[in-house]
């Protein structure tokens, strides 16, 4: 029996629905993921932690999610007065969510992004985008791969490509950088598509918070162990980027659960091209030596003629919106 969201928060549904607001909410949380990359690196910086001290980098990934959960719990107990409580038969799908989702999605990526450039491991995560529309295809009956979600994808993709062109965007592959970069990617594919399907049967923001929580205690719980005195030094910048980070994250996975609840995964992870745009433009505004480039702005323009070809003149039926058939 699936449950649905608390009356109280009934209004949700017409922002989660409506394709407008759908739109602005996908973008936004591009947006704030994009911020992740330009944080992450002053981060590694003003934190002093080498490229290859993994431990410390999954240490520091584990604490953001567990504050970012424990800011959604606090939303969900006094904001939106939800109960956090879910089925105990519920666990396991939450858990193995929270390994595919913060655990091996984020080893993958603090690692891989200490060992490439940033606008480089933009390009290389978004790998992601083009497997969930792929595996939204073949799981979803009425998410199907068509030309025109095909043309998006090839017009954003190639936005990112421009973007990172001329800049630091060399073909050397490395394993645990740009390897590391991909399977980020190939994970998170699979957790959206997972996350889909559970959200269905818990309230969104519930699930991110549960999902996190147990995703952040595993990664805490692996690199606590092995993590160096001193490995990590927070001074009082590291310490807002850190709270920034952690508020980034439980937005952006809130708001996406959200929406993916009642919208196609395929259709709008398309919008997940701008977190390598925006991630590059907020690079260039922060960190010293990046700069702004008529690359930036043309591949702006492509992603945006992206998303407008995957949805000019696309009707859904209401009823579409409001459930998905599986095979």
């Amino acid at each position: 029996m699936y449950l649905s969201f608390n009356k109280r928060n009934s209004g949700y549904r017409y922002y989660l629905t409506n394709k407008y607001w759908v739109i602005f909410i996908a973008l936004f949380c591009a947006v704030l993921w994009g911020s992740a990359f330009p944080v992450l690196k002053v981060s590694y910086a003003e934190l002093g932690i080498t490229p290859d001290d993994r431990y410390a980098m999954i240490v520091l990934a584990g604490i953001r999610f567990l504050m970012a959960s424990l800011l959604i719990f606090f939303l969900v107990v006094v904001g939106i007065r939800q109960s956090p409580k879910v089925k105990i038969a519920m666990l396991p799908q939450i858990f193995l969510l929270g390994i595919l989702q913060i655990s091996l999605m984020y080893f993958f990526f603090y690692i891989g992004l200490a060992q490439t450039t940033g606008m480089k491991g933009a390009v290389l995560s978004s790998a992601s985008i083009f497997l969930v529309v792929v595996l939204a295809h073949f799981v979803y009956a009425n998410d199907r791969l068509d030309w025109r979600k095909a043309l998006g994808l090839i017009a954003g993709f190639t936005g990112i490509i421009l973007i990172n062109s001329g800049k630091d965007f060399t073909f050397d592959f490395s394993w645990q950088g740009e390897g590391f970069m991909i399977l980020s990617g190939l994970v998170s594919a699979f957790g959206t598509v997972l996350a889909k399907r559970i959200s269905k049967e818990i309230h969104p923001f519930v699930l991110t918070a549960w999902q996190m929580l147990l995703g952040s205690l595993l990664l805490i719980a692996v690199g606590l162990p092995h993590l160096k005195p001193q490995a990590m030094v927070f001074t009082n910048k590291a310490l807002w980027l850190l709270l920034y980070s952690a508020f980034l994250s439980a937005i952006a996975f809130s708001l996406w659960y959200a929406i993916l609840k009642y919208n196609k995964a395929g259709e709008i992870s398309v919008y997940k091209f701008m977190t390598p745009v925006s991630g590059s433009m907020l690079s260039a505004l922060f960190i010293p030596g990046e700069r702004f480039t008529l690359n930036m702005f043309m591949a702006l323009a492509l992603v945006a003629v992206g998303v407008i070809i995957v949805n000019y003149h696309r009707t859904i039926p209401k009823e579409a919106l409001l459930r998905e058939a599986p095979y």
